[in-house]
């Protein structure tokens, strides 16, 4: 894990200094954190990076993990999708499920700190057990147009929390507490994001057979129906009619979500015989993803849904020009034709593709003010200090801060 003072060279001495100016205002409080898996997946990969830190920092912090077997997995699957707006079929039975976990949970966990952060649906109905603390509902996913039955009754539990904060503005609604706007951020110096050695990257390409004699493009991504590796696949084949290419879609699955085998499955259906393809199923082996981001000439991330797509933060950090989705949080990270191209189809994936392919030089100049943005705006160290400031709010009344 990186030390405070290691980030002093890319984000500047003053950053570090005002993080521990905030953090000394805060002395003697705990944060708990609580989400549902502690491996695969954005949120646990940002706690698994944030909480040492604000360790370090003295910041009295945990983070504590649901348990919920394959049935409650399902459910909450099911409310994910149907938060993005995706039809499904959600029944009184799916609903005590949840509950029952819920309850369940809410009976066997320890509840320590002076403010709890809960994130995502999973574990949101935990705020029944709120006291005289403060509680925080973080919603990673995109609620811009979520269904109304399961927005409905996540809204009872969500109206209890002392405030909610999500990662784009559109996500914002209608609801009776306080709202802020904290994006996601990377770590420049974990496993996924430092610099590698040349030879490193090379070995990484020699075990899975991918050869550096034509362009890579890349998407990094759990195999969700979301991420739309299908339509990816679609895009690929579309620019492999005019540009000699390959396509690598690499990625795992998350402990809290059961669909990952099938649609692995389905792309592979989609793949056939085309060597060119190459999918991989990866098991959280951050150098792998790292090396093959750097090795691609080219990356996309065509998201049909996206809460922030932490994917294309990486991808910016390493230089690389990007094709993404207009969706979710992705047009904070990405402005058009300046660090990156915006996309809304397979035909404008293709197009995006085409162009960047064809145009080494603008393609890497769009990589370097990617990396520019996102150095300015969406690394760790600005997301430690968004976080104590939201933590500091919560006791205002005011000018003044009562702690």
């Amino acid at each position: 894990m990186g030390r405070l003072k290691e980030y002093i060279p890319i984000v500047g001495r003053g950053v570090i200094d005002d993080l521990r100016a905030l953090a000394e205002r805060l002395k003697g409080k705990t944060v708990q954190h609580i989400n549902s898996t502690a491996v695969g997946g954005g949120v646990a990969e940002i706690l698994t990076r944030m909480v040492p830190l604000f360790q370090e920092l003295n910041l009295n912090t945990r983070w504590d993990v649901i348990k919920g077997g394959d049935k409650f997995f399902e459910v909450t699957k099911k409310f994910h999708n149907a938060l993005h707006g995706r039809s499904e079929e959600i029944n009184e039975d799916d609903f005590a499920v949840f509950m029952e976990t819920s309850i369940n949970n809410m009976n066997e966990m320890q509840y320590s700190g002076d403010i709890v952060y809960v994130h995502d649906p999973q574990p949101i109905a935990l705020v029944q057990k709120k006291s005289d603390n403060k509680w925080i509902w973080r919603c990673h996913v995109d609620v811009s147009v979520p269904d109304r039955v399961v927005w409905e009754f996540l809204y009872s539990f969500i109206a209890r929390y002392d405030a909610a904060v999500f990662s784009s503005p559109e996500f914002s609604s209608k609801i009776p507490i306080r709202q802020f706007l904290i994006s996601p951020s990377i770590d420049p110096l974990s496993d996924k994001n430092k610099e590698l050695p040349e030879d490193v990257i090379n070995m990484v390409l020699e075990k899975y057979h991918i050869k550096k004699d034509k362009p890579i493009i890349t998407q990094i991504s759990r195999f969700d129906r979301l991420k739309d590796p299908v339509g990816v696949i679609e895009a690929y084949q579309e620019v492999k009619k005019y540009i000699d290419c390959q396509l690598v879609l690499a990625g795992g699955g998350a402990t809290d979500d059961p669909e990952g085998i099938k649609v692995y499955e389905e792309t592979k259906e989609k793949a056939g015989n085309d060597k060119n393809i190459h999918i991989l199923l990866m098991s959280q082996n951050d150098i792998e993803i790292n090396a093959l981001q750097r090795a691609s000439t080219v990356i996309i991330q065509k998201s049909l849904k996206e809460g922030f797509g932490l994917t294309v933060a990486e991808a910016l950090w390493k230089g690389k020009p990007v094709v993404a989705s207009a969706v979710g949080g992705i047009p904070l990270q990405i402005k058009h034709k300046y660090s990156g191209l915006l996309c809304h189809s397979v035909e404008g994936a293709t197009f995006a593709l085409k162009q960047l392919l064809n145009s080494p030089a603008y393609a890497k100049k769009m990589g370097e003010n990617g990396k520019e943005h996102i150095k300015n705006n969406f690394l760790i160290t600005r997301h430690l200090k968004d976080y104590m400031l939201l933590f500091l709010s919560l006791y205002c009344k005011g000018d003044v801060v009562y702690l």
